[in-house]
């Protein structure tokens, strides 16, 4: 899971718990989700990734098809160099020579350049892209816990799987909590293609 949706989860789980408690009422309702497996598990989620992953490739299939360039250029500067060594040659020709090389480096850097600037543009689009997907995720989970909540009279609802600065979990006991993960889980993927279950293909390596 990447730092900024990690610190999607952070402000999912700050703003989870769900309603209060009047002076009337003796017994407090209480129930828990676990919003990191109900994340994972929903089949958005996988489908979201899948997309991200076809981008990344198409990025990845672009900056080798760059490089393919630059290292043509390496090797065009290697076999000049090789050839201004040949002590035959005329001074007129060496010059050429040298000019055709340095012509050659500095095309090479310039590519290189603009092959860096075009991954650093399209790995924060990207990046962000990503965000705005699983924010929207998070947000339609988080939804749908309110409502049951809503539904079901609870009181509170905590995030079992939140945890603190210092890694410790934030809900370490509750009597007479109901677990609703499992029911909350089957609406999320009640609408799920049939072949959103698939093993999640890996991510391509990020480009340098």
């Amino acid at each position: 899971m990447t730092l900024h949706i990690r610190q999607l989860f952070a402000v999912a789980v700050a703003t989870l718990l769900i309603g209060s408690v009047s002076a009337q009422e003796t017994k407090i309702k209480i129930a828990t989700v676990d919003m990191a497996l109900l994340f994972k598990e929903y089949y958005k989620t996988g489908i979201a990734q899948q997309e991200i992953n076809v981008e990344r490739a198409r990025i990845q299939k672009d900056n080798n098809e760059k490089l393919t360039s630059i290292r043509q250029i390496e090797s065009d500067i290697r076999t000049l160099k090789q050839q201004s060594e040949d002590p035959s040659l005329s001074d007129q020709k060496k010059s050429q020579i040298y000019k055709d090389y340095q012509a050659k480096y500095q095309e090479g850097i310039q590519l290189d350049k603009e092959r860096r600037e075009f991954l650093g543009r399209k790995d924060k689009a990207l990046n962000e892209k990503m965000v705005q997907r699983m924010r929207g995720i998070l947000d339609e989970i988080r939804k749908l816990v309110e409502e049951r909540a809503k539904a079901e009279s609870y009181d509170y609802v905590f995030d079992k799987s939140g945890m603190s600065t210092s890694q410790v979990p934030f809900l370490l006991y509750t009597k007479d909590a109901t677990e609703i993960t499992s029911s909350l889980l089957k609406d999320l993927n009640k609408d799920a293609p049939a072949d959103s279950g698939d093993k999640e293909e890996e991510a391509p390596a990020k480009a340098e």
